[in-house]
This record gives C-alpha cells, sequence and structure tokens, in this order.
C-alpha cells in the first residue's frame, strides 16, 4: 500500500463542503506532506500508513482556526474516513488519487 501522491479530498463539515488538496511524499523512511483548500497551504504533520490506515495532523486558520487530526483508510486511489477537530463530531473526508 501507498499513500504518496496528490490527494483530491472533500471534507463534509457542519458549514459544509471543502475542497482541499493533499500532496504527501516519502522523505527517506518518512511521510511528509502539505495541503492546500480555503486560500491557506499547511503543512501536514505526525504522517502515518500502517496497512491501509492513513492518519496525520494539520492545523488550519480557514474558515476557522482548528488542529484536525484525519484518519482514513486508503482502497487503491480513492480513501475515505473523517477528520476531527478536538471534541466537534468527525467530519466525513473522501478523497481521489490523481
Amino acid at each position: 500500500m501507498t499513500a504518496e501522491g496528490t490527494w483530491d479530498l472533500t471534507i463534509a463539515t457542519p458549514i459544509g463542503r471543502i475542497n482541499a488538496t493533499a500532496v504527501i511524499r516519502r522523505d527517506g523512511a518518512a511521510l511528509t506532506g502539505v495541503a492546500a483548500g480555503e486560500g491557506e497551504e499547511v503543512l501536514l504533520t505526525d504522517v502515518t500508513l500502517d496497512g491501509d490506515r492513513l492518519t496525520w495532523k494539520q492545523a488550519v486558520t480557514r474558515p476557522l482556526r482548528l488542529n484536525l487530526v484525519f484518519d482514513v483508510t486508503i482502497d487503491g486511489d480513492t480513501l475515505a474516513g473523517t477528520a476531527k477537530a478536538g471534541r466537534l463530531p468527525g467530519s466525513k473526508v473522501t478523497g481521489r488519487r490523481r
């Protein structure tokens, strides 16, 4: 299983759908990445692939200042899972690799 690539993401939040792009790369043994959406680009931290489960964290300021934790499952060139911000309910995340 590989997580590397450019992923077009859709996040279904309580305030509406947000479209974003995540680029995940391998840097030696570690995974790194950046995400772009809502007019900002942020670094991904703690990017981990365990089997088909991919997790990462990112801090955003738009549309709200939030620390997000993504937990998705990769199936070929698609992914699905959740993005959570603290105690708020998880938002559904779907994505497709370019």
